[in-house]
């Protein structure tokens, strides 16, 4: 009989030791319950007990958020050329290989339009297993595409971060990508279209300095990993123990740098209800505030 973990070894870009589950069980890491697979996905992928929120992948995202009889992908033919021919331990080519082959995805970010509750809007989903979730040209470029096609069609957008930061096999060129994405939100918020976004387990580097943070709304899950560097190089730098449960969704809403923490079953409708109340005229907004 497969027990139901097992320790690959490897580290995340957090620091944390990656768990592989196999079989039909799961392991919660924060009150070690062990968890049915199938319970786990019917609860989606929280756990009963302590609520924890396991990672989801983009697919799973766009089904969370969007009505399922109203999903159309579009912009994922866009493929990394490898600029840099970057080379470290594996060819940066061989690695995209990889991952293309793992996740059945062209990079880390799939773009789909679709409704909300009926409601038309776009959704930009990142893929963390797709190395790292890291942003370079593919994802910068898939993520303004998705802006632009939401300011002409003025239609909400929500983006789902989910990274550990800018992609360093592309160097400056997957930097560029941080001003590229803000550029596009800024017109977005000149023509007053709705942006949302929404960070999850982990939301790093140069994805929260940008269009991470820069929603109308800035929503994150429980227990959410969120911030530039990480709690470790934070500590190496300025030689102090953090704060207990340093740069945790929750840490962040207390100290403003959230406007919501949300259960992920509360996902869908608080969208829906934030979006009614974007799309309200500023008098009705004020009265219902």
């Amino acid at each position: 009989m497969t027990w139901f973990k097992r320790q690959s070894g490897e580290l995340e870009s957090t620091g944390e030791k990656k768990v592989r589950t196999e079989g039909l069980w799961v392991k919660c890491e924060d009150c070690r319950q062990i968890i049915w697979k199938k319970d786990l996905e019917e609860n989606l992928n929280v756990c009963p007990k302590c609520e924890k929120h396991f990672r989801i992948d983009a697919r799973a995202r766009l089904n969370l958020l969007l009505d399922s009889d109203q999903i159309e992908l579009f912009g994922d033919n866009l493929v990394s050329t490898d600029p840099l021919k970057f080379v470290d331990l594996k060819a940066y080519s061989s690695r995209l290989k990889q991952a293309q082959s793992d996740t059945g995805l062209s990079d880390a970010i799939i773009n789909a339009r679709g409704t909300l509750n009926g409601r038309p809007v776009i959704v930009s989903a990142m893929e963390y297993a797709f190395i790292g979730g890291s942003m370079g040209a593919v994802v910068g470029e898939a993520i303004t595409r998705a802006i632009e096609l939401a300011h002409d069609q003025k239609m909400p957008i929500i983006i789902v971060s989910a990274s550990g930061g800018a992609r360093m096999m592309e160097g400056v060129i997957s930097l560029m990508q941080l001003a590229k994405i803000s550029a596009a939100l800024s017109r977005l918020d000149d023509a007053r279209v709705p942006y949302i976004s929404v960070l999850t387990d982990p939301t790093t580097g140069g994805v929260t300095a940008s269009f991470a943070m820069l929603g109308d709304l800035n929503i994150a899950e429980p227990g959410a990993l969120i911030g530039f560097a990480g709690p470790r190089v934070i500590e190496q730098t300025i030689r102090q123990k953090l704060p207990q449960g340093f740069q945790r969704s929750e840490f962040l809403l207390e100290h403003g740098m959230l406007d919501a923490v949300v259960h992920r079953k509360q996902l869908k409708s608080y969208i829906s209800r934030a979006l009614d109340f974007m799309e309200k005229p500023i008098s009705d907004r004020e009265a219902t505030a």
